[in-house]
């Protein structure tokens, strides 16, 4: 998918360059809105790593079939994935979102105040890991969707399970571990140490009782579980 732009990118796990093409173009996955947040969270030098197009639009469709009201997400960046969500919230509907770093939640800020959704999402600054308890009694939610360190999604997971209701989904984004997710070996620590989280959590999904799951073949992977208990 290397080389058809930045609204290409991401899209599916698609190497029929005309195939892809056409999903785009079809569905249009990336409005002004989106489009002004993407390129104002790059030259505010945060890394290029949101969502891609697709994958937005897919968050969007998945938080409306869910009926979603009270959602949360696991990595703000810059607001691109966040206003996705926010926009398919139903009436009164309310996201938390947390990231680690100060500078991304102020450009996420602004991110939802341009798109018309500031009032809707409450920005967490902090570990996630930590704050994620800070929110419990708004629960049960209705979906969260986890894109921040790999090393933590099973502990993301394991607080989704207790505090998703039963029918509520759970996303986990980059669960191909960039093409490493079937690797055992690894010659870099760190790498190891994503992909083994991402294991733990694609497994702890697939078969831990508590979810049916799958994985969507977007080009990162896109992890979806339905809680059942």
């Amino acid at each position: 998918m290397r080389g058809l732009g930045p609204t290409m990118e991401k899209s599916f796990m698609q190497t029929d360059e005309r195939l892809a093409r056409y999903a785009v173009e079809t569905f249009q996955p990336e409005d002004p809105v989106l489009a002004e947040i993407r390129e104002r969270s790059v030259a505010a030098g945060l890394p290029a790593i949101q969502v891609g197009t697709m994958d937005a639009l897919h968050l969007e469709t998945l938080t409306r079939a869910v009926g979603a009201r009270n959602a949360v997400e696991i990595g703000t960046l810059g607001g691109y994935s966040g206003t996705a969500i926010a926009r398919a919230l139903g009436p009164g509907g309310k996201l938390y979102t947390f990231d680690v770093e100060p500078r991304h939640a102020e450009v996420a800020r602004e991110s939802f105040r341009k798109a018309g959704v500031a009032d809707r999402v409450e920005t967490i600054v902090g570990s996630a890991v930590e704050k994620l308890p800070s929110i419990d009694r708004h629960g049960p939610f209705d979906l969260v969707f986890i894109d921040a360190d790999k090393l933590n999604y099973p502990r993301y997971l394991a607080w989704a399970a207790d505090h998703l209701r039963v029918g509520g989904v759970v996303l986990g984004d980059n669960t191909f571990g960039w093409g490493m997710i079937a690797d055992e070996k690894f010659d870099d620590a760190e790498d190891e140490a994503n992909i083994r989280g991402l294991q733990a959590f694609n497994r702890e999904l697939a078969r831990g009782g508590r979810f049916r799951a799958t994985i969507l073949p977007t080009g990162e992977g896109l992890t979806m579980g339905v809680k059942l208990k």
